[in-house]
């Protein structure tokens, strides 16, 4: 086999409803893996600030003195609640930035298949390890490791099933594949958080836990659909030279991730210190049944998934009349409505004063939420995809997620100001932070776009050469 070949694509007669059988199984996969996830992020910061930290048991959590103790010799004394969210920050950061980790394991030593096997089994243990109160910090290393392991490992297998002949179909099955991942965002959440509300935070962990199993049966039931491993490139490769040009289009798109960040803090404050804030501040009583927290979460991927047919049609009109805004104005906009997101909390807190804040400012705000992810995550992501050497892209797209890994650390270290600043302010700081990026965008945005433009168009030039 060419070694730039990756994999043996699925052909002939082993489709369904047009696509490779192989897509169905690794939707579900990443549909259960994504629900366990979700389901237990959710509950962590709650689970840390309502019940662990605050209780005896906190003394019985294996490697905890020495962990608080590095956590405060870098951010320095830390209140239960800004340790919790330092910890949840941390967690949320490192799960994005271990997969780096876990395509260069399959790629050099184990191959796809076996390394997401193990990412499962570590998921799988570390959901487990969460309903033992010793165990806590192993759980949360072992869920960073096999997120590690499995994220990134599974959608590449997606492109492998397809020839390299059919880019449309490929595109399709790939978004048959993100489907899959929103629809476990979004009852992951509702589940894992009803169960929890009702029967206790180890039973919504435990859950976590079976549909991890229930991930490990479907991907180990699809694996004769998978397209053939290529074998694994061992050894150090280097990366290919880049050209002057080369160079100055990564800087140019570091810069754009750079400008994306901001508006991602504000975001993942909500799965953060937003989820205190509900808990606490929130009426949450409507007809006598009290709405668990863990359901903003979902009401967030819920709003994205009914949003995008929305936007597509938006973009598409705009684009009749050479009006649809380019990727960095996308992603503006996206800030603006999540700086609409956070005002929603603040504007909550201050009519509330005292008092509990009527459950619809939170609606607003997870509802927003949603919408403003659809308008600039993907949109990053495809301009990472579009503007990238073609030499590194799949290096700089792996390098985009780190996004996610610089907003998870992030909003850990700024949830530290939600007690001294109070709600209202707190909640003013979040929409300052998100409505960075579209100060960005305005001062440098045409700037990035107009030598961007400049660098593709003499790309052809230079490549005839």
């Amino acid at each position: 086999m060419d070694r730039n070949e990756i994999a043996t694509p699925i052909t002939g007669g082993q489709t369904l409803w047009g696509h490779p059988k192989g897509l169905y199984f690794l939707a579900f996969t990443e549909m259960w893996e994504r629900f366990s996830f979700y389901g237990m992020r959710t509950l962590l910061i709650l689970y840390m600030v309502q019940d662990l930290l605050i209780s005896d048991r906190v003394d019985q959590i294996a490697g905890m003195p020495a962990y608080r103790s590095v956590i405060e010799s870098i951010f320095g004394p830390l209140s239960t609640q800004a340790f919790a969210s330092q910890t949840f920050g941390l967690y949320s950061g490192f799960v994005y930035f271990t997969p780096l980790f876990g395509g260069l394991i399959a790629d050099r030593w184990l191959g796809a298949r076996k390394t997401v096997l193990i990412g499962i089994a570590l998921m799988t243990a570390g959901h487990f390890a969460m309903v033992f109160d010793w165990s806590f910090l192993v759980a949360l290393l072992l869920l960073v490791l096999g997120s590690g392991c499995l994220k990134g490992n599974v959608a590449t297998q997606v492109g492998q099933i397809y020839p390299k002949a059919e880019e449309a179909l490929r595109s399709r099955g790939y978004a048959i594949f993100s489907t899959g991942i929103n629809v476990g965002a979004t009852i992951g959440p509702l589940i894992c958080g009803t169960l929890a509300q009702f029967y206790g935070w180890h039973v919504g962990f435990g859950t976590a836990g079976v549909m991890m199993l229930l991930a490990a049966v479907v991907y180990l039931a699809g694996l004769r659909h998978f397209a053939d491993e290529a074998p694994p490139h061992r050894g150090a490769e280097p990366l290919p030279p880049l050209d002057r040009e080369e160079w100055g289009m990564l800087r140019l798109v570091v810069a754009a991730i750079f400008i994306v960040c901001f508006v991602n803090i504000a975001f993942d404050q909500l799965f953060n210190v937003g989820l205190i804030f509900v808990s606490e501040r929130v009426a949450l009583d409507v007809g006598g049944f009290s709405v668990p927290e863990a359901w903003f979460a979902s009401e967030d991927s819920l709003s994205s998934i009914l949003i995008l047919p929305v936007l597509l049609m938006l973009w598409r009109w705009q684009a009749s009349r050479g009006k649809e805004p380019d990727d960095l104005g996308k992603m503006a906009t996206g800030s603006v409505i999540m700086a609409m997101s956070a005002l929603s909390l603040a504007l909550g807190s201050w009519v509330a004063g005292d008092g509990k804040v009527p459950i619809i400012f939170a609606i607003i705000t997870y509802c927003l939420s949603g919408i403003s992810f659809m308008f600039q995550w993907p949109t990053m992501l495809a301009l990472v995809s579009r503007r990238a050497p073609k030499k590194i892209a799949a290096l700089m797209m792996a390098g985009a997620y780190l996004v996610a890994f610089v907003s998870g650390i992030g909003s850990g270290f700024i949830a530290r100001w939600y007690e001294p600043l109070g709600a209202t302010g707190f909640w003013l700081l979040n929409a300052g932070i998100s409505l960075m990026t579209l100060v960005l965008v305005v001062l440098f945005g045409g700037t990035l776009r107009r030598r961007m433009d400049a660098l593709d168009q003499s790309a052809p030039a230079r490549h005839a050469q």
